[in-house]
């Protein structure tokens, strides 16, 4: 029988939009110099990718239902859903979403769903419902618990939980809290630098509700300096489209130049910052125009290079530049 559980989200609609008023408000009477704050036609972007997100899940819901309902069907297990149960249940769904969200961040064709949720240049309320389109690409990392005998309503709940939970950390009007709810949970803290773009906080606090993962398993950073928010390369448009497929693109024109399909695979399921080797004996003269600067990679951040005078040099031909989005 398929348990009756509340539909969160649902019901949490009325606070997200008292929460987001109030924000606003706080920054009309309250501004703050050096906070993202708010911007009309970046919050509208957020908005609409979030009610969009809305009409494509139910479309991804379809088939990722029946693959669950399959897979519920053939085991033999049943988790029961009791009131001590469901606690264990969204701790292990958190400890799943925590390998998702990771995922989603180091394997770049799941980067490209993701990255529409980091597009934003401000860190609001409203960030938090900048969702993807193509989230067809969660559902995996939840098939051992539906395997473990979790009906897959009770994993709906969970997951609707979690993300009610995380719409509150998308802010930047909270500090830091006391420091056993900051060791322990998700906070503002922990997700802003999950939002910047500094080398240092990169690909850090992947955690939903609970922060606990990303100390266990070594992707915990503390907020020093004030984040930077958005992509290394951010994409300045407030087109829901393009926002919603731009790394797609990338990843389509980056395939069509590679040179091998070992690189081919590489554009797609290497991270996104990744660049294959060059290719050894492929040498061709490079003539190098007047002193310019140019971006190199030096470790997590970028650093600024001068290249040498003019020359006609012999170099390995390199790839074709990536044109991702990180």
């Amino acid at each position: 029988m398929e348990p009756n559980l509340p539909d969160v989200v649902l019901w949490s609609i009325p606070a997200f939009v008292l929460l987001t008023v109030i924000e606003m408000v706080s920054y009309r009477f309250h501004p703050d110099e050096d906070a993202a704050g708010y911007d009309t036609k970046d919050a509208a972007t957020s908005l609409t990718m979030g009610l969009g997100s809305l009409g494509f899940d139910l479309l991804w819901k379809i088939p990722v239902l029946a693959v669950y309902m399959g897979v519920y069907e053939l085991t033999p297990l049943r988790v029961p859903v009791l009131w001590w149960t469901v606690l264990l249940m969204l701790l292990a769904q958190d400890f799943f979403y925590y390998w998702s969200h990771r995922g989603h961040h180091v394997i770049r064709i799941l980067w490209a769903c993701h990255v529409v949720h980091h597009s934003s240049e401000k860190f609001n309320l409203t960030t938090a419902l900048r969702q993807p389109w193509t989230s067809a690409t969660v559902w995996p990392f939840y098939l051992p618990l539906i395997a473990c005998g979790v009906h897959p309503a009770a994993l709906a709940f969970c997951q609707s939980a979690n993300l009610v939970y995380q719409f509150w950390v998308h802010t930047e009007r909270v500090g830091k809290l006391p420091r056993p709810f900051e060791y322990v949970l998700n906070t503002p803290s922990h997700h802003r630098v999950h939002h910047a773009s500094q080398g240092r906080y990169l690909d850090r606090n992947y955690g939903g509700i609970l922060i606990i993962w990303d100390r266990m398993f070594g992707s915990f950073a503390a907020e020093t300096e004030r984040p930077v928010y958005g992509l290394t390369k951010n994409i300045a448009t407030h087109n829901p489209l393009r926002v919603a497929t731009h790394e797609y693109a990338a990843i389509a024109r980056d395939v069509r130049a590679a040179g091998s399909w070992s690189e081919r695979a590489g554009r797609v399921f290497r991270g996104p910052g990744w660049q294959p080797s060059p290719r050894p004996g492929a040498e061709a003269a490079v003539a190098v125009p007047a002193p310019v600067s140019v971006e190199a990679a030096a470790g997590p951040a970028p650093v600024r290079v001068e290249a040498p005078a003019p020359a006609s040099v012999t170099a390995a031909a390199p790839a074709p530049a990536p044109e991702h989005t990180r």
